[in-house]
């Protein structure tokens, strides 16, 4: 397959994806929230923090690349209200309200508005699907989208469940220093997806 032809199946692979109808989208939001699932058991448990180690934002970030804004947003909805119902696929296969609730809930906030803002992005502005652009985006909602409001739950779990007030530095060394190396991961390799399967024009 010349790289012309792959240009083009490329195009019309995503095109139908995005013209699909509102059922389809919905099966697709929940394939995706299944694989955010899936991705959630790739865990790494850290012993100085509630908070471990997921490979679930890869999924986040990829939501938002093929689904849009509106139902890359949905898929991470479906995901939080099936894990804290229905189906424990949250971390170490955990479930619940409670696990909703506990020191990861900030986390979860995050990842419906990650979702929602590289599927905004993705969508409004072709020119940005290239490698360098895409892989900026998505650090943007890696570390600052899902990273303000998970820092911001933690330290109010912390406060309203264990009576501990958590200063900025003990934040940032639970809920944020561990993950770095892995995000800038998962961000590359979502940079990576961005470049190969959505079309440039």
């Amino acid at each position: 397959m010349n790289i012309n032809s792959y240009y083009n199946k490329r195009e019309i692979a995503f095109n139908k994806i995005q013209e699909s109808n509102t059922v389809t989208k919905v099966i697709m939001a929940f394939m995706m929230a299944c694989f955010t699932g899936i991705m959630a058991q790739f865990i790494i448990p850290l012993p100085f923090t509630p908070v471990p180690i997921t490979g679930q934002t890869f999924a986040v970030l990829i939501a938002g690349l093929f689904l849009g804004k509106k139902y890359g947003a949905l898929s991470q909805i479906l995901y939080i209200g099936i894990g804290a119902t229905i189906i424990p696929w949250f971390a170490g296969a955990t479930g619940g309200i409670a696990t909703l609730l506990g020191s990861t809930c900030g986390y979860f906030v995050g990842m419906v508005l990650a979702a929602y803002f590289v599927g905004l992005i993705s969508e409004r502005y072709v020119e940005s699907r290239n490698f360098t652009r895409m892989t900026a985006v998505v650090a943007i909602a890696n570390f600052a989208i899902i990273y303000i409001p998970g820092l911001a739950g933690l330290a109010a779990w912390s406060y309203f469940t264990q009576g501990i007030v958590l200063g900025p530095v003990e934040l940032i060394v639970m809920g944020l220093a561990p993950f770095i190396i892995g995000d800038i991961v998962k961000i590359l390799s979502a940079g990576l997806v961005s470049k190969i399967f959505l079309p440039k024009d």
